[in-house]
Parts: C-alpha cells; sequence; structure tokens
C-alpha cells in the first residue's frame, strides 16, 4: 500500500517537474489564449433579458379539475377533462413554431433604451442588430456560393407560410429570441424575451404575452363569437321585417281610419297578427342574442399578470470573464497532457 502511494507521489512529482520544464511554453501560450478569447467574446453582442409571468383566471369549467390537481400532486395524470380545449395550455410553447403567430410579432413597435431607434421589430432585426464579424463572412459566402437559379421568391402580398429567404432566417432568429413555457401544476405562463437593447426586450415581452392573451382568447371564443354573430344577423333581419310590416299596419290604419269595410278590416287584422307574430320573434331572438352574449363574456379568458417585464439593468450574455476563465483553464489542460504525454504512456 505504501508502495503505491510512493508510487504516485512519484508520478505527481514527475508531472509538475515536466510542467516546470516547459513553463516557457506556458507563459507564452496562455496569455495568448487570454488575448485571443477576449478578443472573440468582445465581438459577441451584448444581449439582454426581460421576463414576464401570466396565469389565466380559473373559471367554473376549470373547478372539476380538482381531484387531477390532487392525482398530479402523487404522480399520476388522470383525463379530468380540466380543459375542453383542443389545445391545451402545455402545448402553448410550440405556438411559437408557427409562422402566423411568430410572424404577427413582426409588426410589434419596439424603440431602443437611447430612443434613437423607434421602428417594427421586423425592421429592428433586419436592419439593426449586430453580429460577429465571422458570422458577416459566413454570410457573405453563402451568398457568394449559392447558385444564382435558386433564389426564393416570396409572393408581392405578405404570406408568413411562404416566406423568403431572408425572411425566413429571420423567424429562425426570433425564435431563439422568444421562450414560452407552462408550468404544468399551477398553469402559470412564462415568456422570456432576449434583445441586444435592454428596452426593446422589455417591449418584445409585453407583445409577446399580449400576442399570447389575443390568440388564446380568439380560440376558446370562436364558437361563441360566431353564435354571437348569427344571433346578431338574425336580430337585425327580424326587426327589418318588424319594423316594414308595423309601417305598413300603421299606413293602412291612417288610410282607412273610417272605412268599415269587412275586407279592410280583415287585412288590418291580417296585418296585426303578423306584426305581433314579427314582434314576437324579434323578442326571442334578441333575448337569445343576450344569452350567447353572456355566454360568451363568461367564457372569455381572463388573465392576471404574475411578473410584468421590466427593464433589465445587467446584460444577461455573453458572460465574458467565464468564457476567458473557461478558455484558460482548457488551453492549461491541453498543453499539460501535451507536456506530460510520455508520463501518460
Amino acid at each position: 500500500m505504501e508502495n503505491e502511494e510512493n508510487v504516485k507521489q512519484i508520478d505527481l512529482r514527475l508531472v509538475f517537474k515536466r510542467i516546470g520544464e516547459h513553463k516557457k511554453l506556458f507563459f507564452i501560450t496562455l496569455p495568448i489564449v487570454i488575448a485571443l478569447s477576449s478578443y472573440i467574446i468582445l465581438c459577441v453582442p451584448r444581449t439582454y433579458k426581460s421576463e414576464t409571468a401570466m396565469a389565466p383566471e380559473a373559471s367554473p369549467s376549470m373547478d372539476v379539475g380538482a381531484l387531477g390537481d390532487i392525482a398530479s400532486s402523487f404522480g399520476f395524470d388522470l383525463p379530468t377533462g380540466k380543459s375542453a380545449d383542443a389545445i391545451s395550455p402545455l402545448i402553448y410553447p410550440d405556438l411559437m413554431n408557427d409562422n402566423g403567430f411568430a410572424t404577427a410579432l413582426f409588426k410589434v413597435n419596439v424603440q431602443t433604451i437611447d430612443k434613437k431607434i423607434n421602428t417594427s421589430y421586423y425592421d429592428y432585426l433586419k436592419h439593426h442588430t449586430k453580429i460577429t464579424w465571422w458570422e458577416k463572412a459566413y454570410i457573405w459566402a453563402l451568398q457568394k456560393l449559392s447558385p444564382k437559379n435558386t433564389a426564393n421568391f416570396a409572393p408581392e402580398k405578405f404570406n408568413p407560410y411562404q416566406l423568403s429567404k431572408i425572411d425566413n432566417d429571420l423567424v429562425k432568429g426570433m425564435r431563439d429570441n422568444i421562450k414560452i413555457s407552462t408550468d404544468k401544476k399551477t398553469g402559470i405562463i412564462s415568456i422570456a424575451t432576449v434583445a441586444q437593447d435592454p428596452m426593446v426586450a422589455k417591449m418584445l415581452a409585453d407583445a409577446t404575452r399580449t400576442q399570447l392573451q389575443k390568440y388564446i382568447i380568439e380560440y376558446r371564443t370562436k364558437k361563441l363569437r360566431n353564435d354571437v354573430n348569427h344571433y346578431q344577423s338574425l336580430v337585425n333581419q327580424a326587426k327589418k321585417e318588424y319594423e316594414k310590416v308595423r309601417k305598413e299596419y300603421g299606413q293602412i290604419s291612417d288610410a282607412d281610419i273610417d272605412v268599415v269595410l269587412e275586407s279592410v278590416k280583415l287585412k288590418q287584422n291580417d296585418l296585426e297578427n303578423d306584426m305581433q307574430l314579427k314582434y314576437n320573434t324579434y323578442t326571442t331572438l334578441m333575448a337569445q342574442l343576450k344569452a350567447a352574449d353572456a355566454k360568451l363574456q363568461e367564457h372569455t379568458p381572463v388573465f392576471t399578470t404574475i411578473q410584468g417585464a421590466e427593464v433589465p439593468v445587467k446584460p444577461s450574455g455573453p458572460k465574458r470573464m467565464l468564457f476567458v476563465l473557461e478558455m484558460f483553464i482548457s488551453a492549461f489542460i491541453i498543453l499539460s497532457v501535451y507536456v506530460i504525454r510520455d508520463i501518460l504512456h
């Protein structure tokens, strides 16, 4: 046992001795690594992260899922019918994969913290976002090497599902900048956005939250809104018919006020009955319209902002000191392995 420890001690001494013999290599290489890694990381634009969170208020239909909540606390998933929607809150993060949802954020107005830039998010991404010099070189090389006849032609009218090559790249970058997540237990929806300007990051987080709320409301109330519109059209038609009969009845009553002919009385009675029928239809449809509107209001989701988006004070990345330290340690390990390679064998 002591012999093994002596061998290990001798090996460590040899290792440190060998490193000491090549200290000149370390003194030359490591400062170069520090300088190069510092230069590289300084070329990477700084980014800022803003976060916001919201939660839908519980509706009567959500109370049925109480048993499912209890079961989930024990690690079981039960089909409690907590939501009758085809889209589960758990897949809200996947909405960013839809070009229609993602490109709607292109229209969002953003402003930099110094107020020098005030434009759409699309224009900000396209013309005011910095990239590294090697990314510029890569893009230039791709453009030079790409065949001329493979241009991606986009339609004159913007179509989110038929994007140009440039717009498609912007959408991909935007998906990296916007992350949506849902807590399975609490139902809280969290949104995190990243931008090269702190104010843009904050405004983008607010816009994404608003866009997501709008999408959820439109989806969950689509059928109810169609019902309201349907009853509204029926009410308008019934009112129009009622007004027409009432006007006709009033005209014949005024014109034949002194006429006692049986035919005229029969016509008046018919118009009066028709007017009453039209009025009953109108009031019935009006009641149905009010009921449909009340149902729409009842089932319209209401969201509570749990965490408002803030203007970040400190950049979220890149971690410059950490990057340089990682490069320094990696270079030291590589050099050490190189100088003691014969000992390792």
